[in-house]
């Protein structure tokens, strides 16, 4: 990527094609391509865990590492400026999940941080079946 600094309209760009990499080379397994959509000094956050994990090497090996045999499609990518949010779909193992991770670009379109929410599924009260349509 150049070092030129780059206007809103093509940080934009950057940060959504940059994303839509991040997720293509995780599920290709395609780890030195994955790093190279990271910023030297990434900082990647799961709030429900509270774990935390610092620059590229790490957060490549963190996800190198999952367990399991997992698969994602990414189902919506949406960006505001320097920042994007994607909402994916994951299995691992024949269980799905839903995923919904917020980024932000580094000044040369590489992803500086993700905040990834991985809600636990759960069934609803029964006293509300009558308003909800369940799919």
């Amino acid at each position: 990527m150049d070092a030129r600094p780059h206007t809103e309209g093509e940080l934009m760009a950057d940060i959504r094609a940059t994303v839509e990499t991040y997720w293509a080379t995780a599920q290709a397994r395609d780890w030195r391509a994955f790093g190279a959509t990271l910023a030297d000094d990434v900082r990647y956050e799961l709030p429900q865990t509270r774990e935390r994990v610092l620059g590229r090497d790490g957060v490549v090996r963190f996800n190198a590492e999952h367990v399991g045999e997992w698969s994602l499609k990414v189902e919506r990518v949406i960006t505001d400026g320097d920042q994007a949010v994607s909402w994916v779909s994951f299995s691992v193992d024949e269980e799905e999940t839903q995923a919904i991770s917020f980024f932000t670009a580094s000044a040369d379109g590489r992803i500086q941080t993700i905040t990834d929410f991985w809600p636990t599924s759960y069934e609803p009260p029964r006293e509300r079946a009558h308003l909800v349509e369940r799919f």
